[in-house]
């Protein structure tokens, strides 16, 4: 029997009205991926608003470029992701070539598409290997890596330099490739696609990894559309579009391949998206190198092209890891652009932070935004 000196709790107890928290996550936060802060509002556990805070990094790229030349542009293309440095370099240069009128030479188009595959896989395993970490594996991020630096080897091979690739030029490539190249290529493309079955293998058959990403940051075809989403992030949610089959560029409708939609909309989607990715990208290098092969070593990789660009607009844009990645060029007639735009697609999907996180935990927060793939040298320029 209750005593006369106990209150009873359970008549006496009103609904709490505590007040809501802002907490801070980042700059050096390890789950932002780069120097960027999440201002995240809380109810207790869960996450009730969120605010993103970028420009830590901000360069005025895009005004540097105004005093260079168009060929002294190529090396500071590359610098806009460190991550997927070919595809913007590839980007920068089909820009001023739709400006100039000209073509470039079909061995220089597939050479471009199997650097851009490197690329796009030495990627998709950096973001591979800070969603290990960002879910308490090590081993994840010890593999992912591991497999990472036989691409960046071929990127040596290709062009000497590792992460700031510079291989694509105004009206070609950098440089041929010959048969060594080639093997080590399609060696390392072999291996790849047994080993990366381990790496899957460790995340997917592991209960804890698939339950955090299963229903959390969910998305529809719609907030994807309305927020300017795109890439896997927005593949994972039903949306069967690839600027590389749909828009194609250089030849890419030469080559064959398929494009991973899922329609689930979480950040499980989102991963599954990218894993499939990378068998798709090992599938065209494969065609790639074979093309090469066959037009022949004597076959032309670049076309000289005058140093002055006509006075007019050109925009173009391509299949980035992260997204639709686009440049737009306003030229005078000079040898320098009066004006160069970069529409980054980390920067849209960065934004959508606020969507992404609302209504899930405070824990879920690194996973959701880790399928995001952010690089913030792209987003701040």
């Amino acid at each position: 029997m209750m005593s006369k000196d106990v209150a009873d709790i359970k008549s006496e107890a009103s609904p709490i009205d505590t007040d809501k928290m802002w907490v801070i996550m980042g700059p050096q936060h390890p789950f932002s991926h780069g120097l960027w802060t999440l201002k995240a509002q809380l109810d207790g556990e869960i996450v009730t608003d969120a605010e993103p805070i970028i420009g830590y990094l901000h360069r005025g790229w895009e005004k540097e470029c105004e005093n260079r030349t168009y060929p002294k542009i190529i090396p500071m293309a590359d610098r806009l992701c460190y991550a997927a440095s070919m595809t913007y370099t590839h980007l920068y240069c089909m820009t001023v070539e739709k400006a100039l009128g000209i073509d470039v030479p079909d061995k220089a188009k597939y050479m471009r598409i199997m650097a851009d595959e490197v690329c796009r896989i030495q990627s998709h395993l950096m973001w591979l290997a800070a969603v290990g970490t960002d879910l308490g594996n090590l081993t994840v991020f010890l593999w992912a890596m591991r497999e990472r630096e036989f691409f960046m080897d071929i990127n040596v091979r290709l062009c000497g330099a590792r992460m700031t690739t510079n291989f694509p030029r105004i009206g070609g490539v950098r440089n041929d490739v010959d048969e060594e190249f080639m093997m080590y290529a399609a060696r390392c493309v072999d291996r790849f696609e047994k080993a990366v079955w381990d790496i899957i293998s460790l995340i997917d058959d592991s209960s804890t990894f698939v339950s955090r990403m299963r229903g959390t940051g969910y998305l529809t075809r719609e907030a994807c559309a309305n927020l300017g989403i795109t890439g896997p992030a927005m593949r994972g949610t039903g949306v069967d579009f690839d600027i590389r089959r749909d828009d194609p560029y250089d030849n890419y409708d030469k080559v064959d391949f398929d494009v991973p939609v899922l329609k689930d909309g979480d950040s499980y989607a989102r991963y599954m998206v990218r894993i499939e990715e990378l068998f798709q990208s090992c599938k065209i290098i494969k065609q790639t190198l074979q093309k090469i092969k066959a037009i022949g070593k004597n076959a032309p990789y670049r076309f000289k092209v005058p140093s002055k660009v006509p006075a007019g607009r050109a925009f173009t844009r391509l299949e980035d890891p992260r997204g639709e990645s686009a440049m737009y060029l306003v030229s005078d007639g000079t040898d320098k652009p009066y004006r160069l735009k970069v529409r980054s697609p980390i920067f849209v999907n960065v934004s959508a932070s606020k969507p992404l996180v609302q209504g899930s935990r405070i824990a879920d927060v690194p996973v959701i935004m880790a399928m995001i793939d952010m690089c913030l040298g792209e987003t701040d320029r």
